[in-house]
C-alpha cells in the first residue's frame, strides 16, 4: 500500500459521538472505546501526517428541520429525537483532537446519512487525487462506517477498515462486523499493521 495514493476518510469525528457529554455517546453500550477510538485515530493521522497520505473529513451536519431525515428510523430516528448534528450547534462541530490537524485534514461536507459519498463530492476529490486505496475510521462500524466501506468497494477502491479506529453499539456487533462483514468486499485491521505496510513499501 503506497500513502501517495491512500485516502484515509474519517467518518463522525464530531461533539455529539466523542465529547464526554455528547449527545450519542449514550448509543455505545462501553463508552470508553470511544475514548480508545479518538486516542487511536489522533495517533494514526500523527503518524501519518508528513507523508503524502490523504486525510479526509466527512461530518454529518443536519438543518434544525431536520428535513434529510423524513422518515428516520433506528439510530437516524434517535439522532433527529436528541437533536444531535444539528448545524450552528457545539455537538455538530468536529472533536478539537481533529481540529488541531489544521488544514492537514480536508473537509468534504454534505454528509446526511450513513454513507459519506452520498450527497457529497467524496467521490470527486479522491478521483481527482488519484486514490486507490480506502481506510475507513469513525462511527459506528455497523452503520456509517460499513455503508462508506460498501459504498468505496462499489466505486472499484481497495478498502480497508481500521478496525481499532471504529466502535459499534456493542463489542460483539464491533467484533461480528470486522470478523464476518467486512472481508465480503475489503478487510479489517488495526492502524500498527498499516503502518507497517507503509514502511515495506518505503524501504
Amino acid at each position: 500500500m503506497n500513502p501517495n495514493t491512500t485516502a484515509v476518510i474519517l467518518v463522525g469525528y464530531q461533539n455529539d459521538y466523542f465529547a464526554k457529554d455528547g449527545i450519542l455517546r449514550g448509543v455505545i453500550e462501553d463508552p470508553t472505546s470511544v475514548d480508545s477510538v479518538l486516542a487511536a485515530s489522533v495517533d494514526f493521522i500523527r503518524a501519518v501526517a508528513d507523508t503524502g497520505m490523504m486525510i479526509i473529513s466527512t461530518p454529518i451536519v443536519l438543518t434544525p428541520d431536520y428535513r434529510a431525515m423524513a422518515n428516520p428510523v433506528g439510530i437516524l430516528n434517535t439522532i433527529k429525537e436528541s437533536g444531535a448534528f444539528k448545524a450552528g450547534t457545539v455537538g455538530a462541530q468536529t472533536i478539537p483532537e481533529i481540529l488541531e490537524f489544521g488544514d492537514r485534514i480536508e473537509y468534504v461536507s454534505g454528509k446526511v446519512g450513513f454513507n459519506a459519498f452520498s450527497n457529497t463530492a467524496l467521490g470527486d476529490v479522491l478521483m481527482e487525487r488519484g486514490i486507490t486505496d480506502v481506510l475507513v475510521a469513525g462511527m459506528v462500524t455497523s452503520l456509517c462506517i460499513d455503508s462508506t466501506g460498501r459504498a468505496a468497494y462499489e466505486r472499484g477502491y481497495d478498502v480497508t477498515i481500521l478496525s481499532n479506529c471504529t466502535s459499534a453499539r456493542t463489542p460483539t456487533e464491533h467484533e461480528f462486523f470486522c470478523d464476518n462483514v467486512f472481508p465480503l468486499y475489503g478487510r479489517a485491521t488495526t492502524t500498527d499493521l498499516i503502518l507497517a505496510e507503509f514502511a515495506e513499501t518505503a524501504a
